[in-house]
């Protein structure tokens, strides 16, 4: 059975910005190029949280400098 997506989040990784999915237990469930079709669509009528806690999201965005995760856009999706 697949998790739903519930977060979307667009980070810079150094080489261009990236969305990547995670389930609503921060695992994750996929990443794609942040300048397609498909993030403009999901996000649209949402509102970001800038930034991300990353003592909140553990594990989930290791490898990611502070620098990106202060810059991070964390949108929530609708189950």
């Amino acid at each position: 059975m697949n998790k739903p997506a519930r977060y979307l989040v667009l980070i810079d990784t150094g080489e261009g910005m990236v969305a990547r999915l995670f389930d609503a237990e921060h695992a994750p469930l996929g990443e794609f190029d942040a300048s397609s079709f498909e993030v403009a669509e999901m996000t649209r009528r949402n509102v970001p949280t800038l930034g991300i806690d990353a003592a909140a999201w553990g594990a989930a965005l290791d490898g990611h400098s502070t620098e990106q995760l202060a810059a991070a856009r964390v949108y929530g999706l609708d189950p």
